[in-house]
């Protein structure tokens, strides 16, 4: 019997080092949050001009006030909006999120690799099962599993009008320092992997993307970035939209009253075009193939 009860054990441990070990899916960005002054205006912005519908919020729990507010691009993405830019010497940036399968697993699966991680995960104010955690450049980073009867669940299949000017966040891009720690957290822990980099000249690297591991969002570092302003840092933490056709999304974002700058070609050979949400925040209109040769380094298709 004893013989048993330890055979018993050992597979049992066995079984729970395995599942540690084992990384969940991470299959794309769940949100990105900024931060505002003027709410007013970001809902103009985020509301009007780019079409997104505002389907729940949620008050702080004294009941002094609307916490954030949700712009919902798709059934599982959104831009989160927070009231509560007290500076104009503030980053906007509140954090980004991906989405995960199993939040539970990946919390032991990081703390198995040594990353500092909350003791639990917990059932947030939206209904859904989370943790923030902090990468190597101090950036809070969200993971997030929907459940059932969170707030966005509940909202899964409304909320989608044609008004939107794009449907999907294809990436959120955030400074980076050191690019080898960030490669130790996101790439080699993470999972994530680099399938295009560039600059602005051919011989420099000033941007990597690095797609998620289970799907096709991508995350991208912003290198060589020193001492930045605030106005810097809202060009460079930024979230990009996808568009099938940026002149025609031009068209759109100037008919309901905002003066754009022309679409250019970037340097991965992708049509794009920058706004600014009223705080400086940047949001990338961007086609999904590019119509010219990419600078710098092929584009993996995987």
């Amino acid at each position: 019997m004893r013989v048993f009860v330890s055979v018993f054990i050992f597979v049992l441990a066995a079984a729970a080092t395995a599942y540690a070990q084992e990384r969940p899916k991470i299959v794309g960005v769940a949100h990105i949050a900024v931060k505002t002054n003027d709410l007013a205006a970001a809902r103009l912005f985020y509301g009007h001009i780019l079409g997104f519908p505002e389907p729940f919020s949620l008050d702080k729990p004294d009941g002094s006030g609307l916490s954030l507010t949700y712009f919902k691009v798709n059934d599982h993405q959104y831009i989160e909006v927070f009231p509560d830019l007290k500076s104009d010497t503030e980053d906007r940036l509140s954090h980004i999120a991906f989405e995960t399968t199993n939040i539970k697993q990946l919390r032991d699966y990081l703390a198995a690799k040594g990353v500092k991680v909350p003791d639990t995960v917990s059932t947030g104010r939206d209904g859904n099962i989370s943790m923030m955690l902090t990468d190597p450049d101090g950036h809070h980073v969200e993971f997030v599993e929907y459940r059932p009867g969170s707030l966005h669940s509940k909202a899964f299949g409304g909320f989608l009008p044609n008004t939107r000017v794009s449907t999907h966040i294809i990436h959120v891009g955030v400074t980076v320092a050191d690019r080898a720690a960030a490669d130790h957290f996101y790439k080699d822990i993470l999972g994530f992997h680099e399938f295009w980099h560039g600059g602005m000249q051919d011989n420099r690297t000033d941007w990597v993307d690095m797609r998620v591991p289970d799907g096709t969002d991508w995350l991208e570092y912003m290198l060589n970035v020193h001492n930045p302003s605030p106005r810097t840092l809202g060009v460079m933490h930024h979230a990009a939209l996808g568009v099938l056709d940026i002149k025609a999304a031009n068209r759109l974002v100037t008919s309901r009253g905002y003066k754009a700058e022309e679409p250019k070609i970037g340097r991965d050979g992708k049509w794009q075009l920058n706004l600014y949400d009223p705080n400086g925040t940047r949001v990338e209109l961007m086609e999904p193939h590019p119509v010219e040769k990419p600078c710098c380094a092929p584009m993996l298709d995987k």
